[in-house]
């Protein structure tokens, strides 16, 4: 029974090693109510390249797959936050404004909070609405 485990413990890790996913367990602890929640983020690390639409908003920068219609939160790890929302204003010169971009990056799923999370390490402005430019 002991060897059954081993060789399917074995046979999994090599499963998601060979899928390029990793997983991460948080525990984090609240120091207002002495609660312990627990988070789980699954991330497939392989790169793609997501064609739809980036808003930005209040602080947030979303992306809406044109493909699947799903939203996703986006993060820059190695942009500047603030040029970032300068650029998106600069280019569209409002809120709120559809600016169509080919994002490369991976998604980032937080199983926990039901968040999804596109960290991009690239992207290319497509077309921007209604400029037809």
């Amino acid at each position: 029974m002991d060897f059954k485990k081993k060789i399917i413990l074995f046979i999994s890790s090599i499963f998601l090693s060979a899928c390029s996913m990793q997983m991460e367990v948080n525990i984090t602890k609240d120091d207002k109510n002495e609660e312990r929640g627990t988070g789980v983020i699954v991330e497939n690390t392989k790169l793609k390249t997501y064609k739809g639409w980036w808003v930005y908003g209040e602080g947030q920068h979303i992306f809406k797959d044109e493909e699947t219609l799903d939203e996703y939160n986006l993060e820059f790890p190695y942009e500047d936050m603030k040029e970032l929302s300068a650029l998106y204003l600069a280019v569209c010169e409002m809120e709120y404004f559809p600016m169509e971009c080919a994002m490369k990056g991976y998604i980032q799923k937080n199983i926990s909070v039901k968040q999804n999370t596109l960290l991009v390490s690239d992207f290319e402005i497509l077309y921007i609405e209604g400029c037809g430019e």
